[in-house]
């Protein structure tokens, strides 16, 4: 071990991240929750049947009014760029942080990280890679607890669409059945279910306060949700028997995105094996035979082979990626 340049570990330990990152992010299936890219469509048809209704965007309008409550500096800080997205990322995550202050956060780890760095290291690349990934680390267990949320929120929707069904027959009003959910309930469906009873009750439409639920929460399933309610107030008919369907639908939604993640364990598996093996077998090489490794490490087409099976592996974890879909 004490032949390995200390900027080598560094760089191993950022492979491994890189790796383990993608990884997780572009083969690991979900049981429940919509891709990055349906969420965008949901996002982008919305905006347009928000044009086309001259309807004012409503997180815009929530934005609006959170940064009046701020003070100057705060409210600057609020209206950098990107820092829209970020909050709304926060909002969706469940929590309740400051945007600034995530970023703040994140560049005080990074510059702290790549700080240590330079202290054992001369090689400022090495710091500032290190700095850049620490400083993301925020952003990433954001987005983690994001996604996580909006797991939990459609694993309970169909209950939530049953409570819906008995208030309905027992005569409670539309909106009434929407403040029963948030008490009878928890987690994210009693707080969305809650925030969209909240927006009725002071004064906002249905249509508004549905479409602001599906902003909050854009998933296929929520504009299923969306779209029965809406048409079913232009069009009328018996909602209790849409909700029912409805409820019926999504669990045999969830039924068949288990039985996909079921027939995609092995390609998944087989992912992560064929990823760790290189990490693996370079650490059991260090530790059995400390005197093999760096005759490939100090020697300059040593850095081009490892970083071009660096590369190679990238590819890699996107080709088992593109593989285990066309299976599914």
């Amino acid at each position: 071990m004490s032949n390995i340049p200390g900027e080598f570990i560094l760089m191993f330990l950022g492979m491994v991240f890189i790796a383990v990152f993608l990884l997780s992010q572009g083969v690991a299936v979900p049981v429940f929750g919509e891709a990055g890219k349906m969420r965008k469509l949901i996002r982008s048809r919305l905006h347009v049947l928000e044009k086309a209704n001259h309807l004012p965007n409503m997180q815009t309008v929530l934005r609006q009014k959170y940064l009046t409550r701020l003070s100057p500096l705060e409210a600057m800080l609020e209206q950098l760029p990107f820092m829209a997205n970020l909050t709304q990322l926060i909002e969706q995550s469940g929590h309740e942080y400051r945007a600034y202050r995530v970023i703040v956060l994140g560049l005080a780890m990074g510059v702290a990280v790549g700080a240590v760095v330079l202290m054992f290291s001369a090689i400022w690349w090495m710091a500032l890679v290190a700095a850049f990934l620490v400083a993301w680390l925020p952003v990433l267990k954001i987005l983690r607890d994001r996604n996580k949320r909006f797991a939990q929120f459609e694993e309970g929707l169909p209950d939530a669409l049953d409570a819906m069904c008995r208030a309905l027959r027992a005569g409670h009003p539309f909106n009434e059945t929407l403040r029963l959910v948030a008490e009878e309930h928890q987690g994210a469906v009693a707080h969305e279910f809650g925030l969209t009873f909240a927006d009725i009750n002071y004064g906002n439409d249905v249509r508004r306060a549905m479409l602001g639920l599906l902003e909050r929460m854009p998933s296929m399933t929520v504009m299923m949700l969306v779209t029965s309610i809406l048409i079913h107030r232009e069009t009328g008919g018996n909602l209790t028997e849409v909700l029912e369907r409805l409820s019926r639908l999504i669990r045999g939604r969830f039924r068949f995105q288990r039985k996909i993640k079921t027939l995609s364990a092995e390609g998944r598996m087989s992912a992560w094996v064929l990823v760790a093996i290189p990490f693996v077998l370079a650490i059991a090489i260090i530790v059995t035979s400390p005197s093999y490794l760096p005759v490939l490490i100090n020697d300059p087409t040593g850095h081009k082979l490892i970083i071009g099976a660096f590369c190679a592996m990238l590819i890699g974890i996107f080709w088992i990626k593109k593989i285990i879909r066309i299976q599914v």
